[in-house]
């Protein structure tokens, strides 16, 4: 196996290893392998930190943009990863981003289920979390992520889910934080029979609600909802919430973007718990 003493140089575009990576941009490949790419040194970063396992990473020197990334591969290389440098051409073809910086890695994809989220709250008496139904941008699931994360949420339970949790562009809108919050995958109707068991308060946001969000206790056991860009939570989540709150709307506009609503929801919760403490 390469290692960072003597990485294995790639010079060739058709090179069977970039051809693999590359195809792990799409859904079905990632499905099949049950691998995915975690690019960036931010991102690759925060995977290692979390103790995800990387199982080959390529590089490119001529890329980097800061003086860090030789420091993270000398650790990477201690855990056996096989490494491959290429040449700015190769990695160009390999990168899914506009200006790459010179890290792409192949890791295994984790799958956590709320029986993982059971017992990592054992001993949490006032859960705090985010039920995302069926979100189909990314973009807007990477970017929740990345507020989940500075809230210190629990965890994030995607249900019956459109976006796969391991798409490139959601590690990417994420920053990495994929690999610092949990992430459960669940159906709807299991979601919302083990956060009733658990007499966990679900919140629902919608226009026609009566009170505003900032005017409901939002200090308990929570899983704040959130559903489909176009459609919002469907019938199932609004008609089991056990909150329904509305954001004020002042303009021409009727909703926030579901990465924007939910950050608000989000903030306006920890504001609310840290008064509390």
């Amino acid at each position: 196996m390469p290692h960072q003493a003597d990485p294995l140089l790639i010079t060739s575009l058709q090179n069977p290893k970039i051809k693999q990576a590359v195809k792990l941009r799409e859904r079905h490949a990632r499905k099949q392998t049950d691998l995915f790419l975690i690019e960036g040194y931010r991102e690759l970063l925060r995977a290692v930190n979390g103790g995800r396992k990387i199982d080959s990473l390529f590089f490119c020197p001529e890329l980097y943009l800061g003086s860090n990334e030789a420091s993270l591969i000398q650790k990477i290389a201690r855990t056996g990863t096989a490494l491959y440098r290429c040449t700015e051409a190769v990695f160009t073809k390999l990168s899914y981003r506009d200006r790459p910086d010179g890290l792409v890695a192949i890791a295994p994809q984790s799958h956590l289920t709320l029986g993982h989220l059971e017992k990592q709250l054992e001993n949490q008496h006032n859960p705090f979390l985010i039920v995302a139904e069926a979100i189909e941008k990314p973009g807007n699931l990477g970017t929740i992520l990345r507020c989940a994360d500075a809230v210190g949420l629990d965890a994030l339970i995607v249900c019956d889910a459109c976006t796969d949790i391991h798409n490139p562009n959601v590690v990417r809108a994420s920053v990495g934080t994929l690999f610092t919050v949990p992430v459960i995958e669940s159906q709807g109707t299991e979601t919302l029979q083990w956060l009733k068991k658990n007499n966990i308060s679900i919140l629902a946001a919608t226009p026609h609600a009566k009170q505003e969000f900032t005017d409901i206790d939002l200090t308990g056991p929570l899983a704040i909802a959130v559903g489909t860009e176009q459609l919002g939570l469907s019938p199932q989540w609004m008609e089991q919430a056990d909150i329904q709150v509305r954001i004020p709307m002042y303009g021409i506009a009727d909703s926030l973007n579901v990465a924007m609503a939910t950050t608000i929801l989000l903030y306006e919760a920890l504001r609310q718990r840290k008064r509390q403490k």
